[in-house]
């Protein structure tokens, strides 16, 4: 009688746990994403980059308090292509997905480090930064980007010199 009731616990936790629902694993098709979307940035196609982004997309950084919406960062990309930016290579880039259970930031990630090497029109020169990208990724779609990298670097490799202000 006893193995027949662990038999029957048994059999009805694995039951249970079979029919437990788990969220789909979306980190393969969420790197990829990302990755074309890095893709496009490179090409600076700008039709590319904003197919990538929802409708409610909302971009953070480089600096605390800066934020785009879908527009202002797809007319940002316009303009810098079409003004500042020769080229626009991602070197030594690497993606990673991740799922943030709980909090404000509930969701999947993927973060996306590199060694950028931008190149300047009109002889504006060459950069090489560090940068580390996060894109929260809904329904195939970016939501929502932080972005991370030292813009005084940037500057002093393009000779400018910073002043304290005594």
């Amino acid at each position: 009688m006893e193995n027949s009731i662990i038999l029957l616990v048994l059999s009805m936790t694995v039951i249970f746990s079979s029919c437990e629902q788990k969220a789909p694993d979306n980190s393969k098709e969420n790197v990829a994403l990302v990755e074309s979307f890095v893709g496009a940035v490179e090409a600076m196609d700008h039709n590319a980059m904003e197919s990538f982004l929802a409708e409610n997309y909302v971009g953070l950084g480089p600096s605390y308090g800066d934020s785009t919406n879908k527009a202002q960062a797809v007319e940002n990309w316009k303009y810098n292509s079409d003004n500042l930016y020769e080229k626009i290579q991602y070197n030594k880039s690497r993606s990673i997905a991740v799922v943030v259970p709980d909090g404000d930031n509930k969701g999947e990630w993927v973060s996306n480090w590199a060694e950028l090497q931008i190149t300047y029109k009109n002889r504006g020169g060459k950069v090489t930064i560090l940068a580390n990208s996060v894109y929260q990724v809904e329904d195939g779609k970016i939501v929502k980007s932080f972005t991370f990298y030292n813009e005084a670097d940037a500057l002093r490799q393009l000779g400018y010199s910073f002043v304290a202000p005594y």
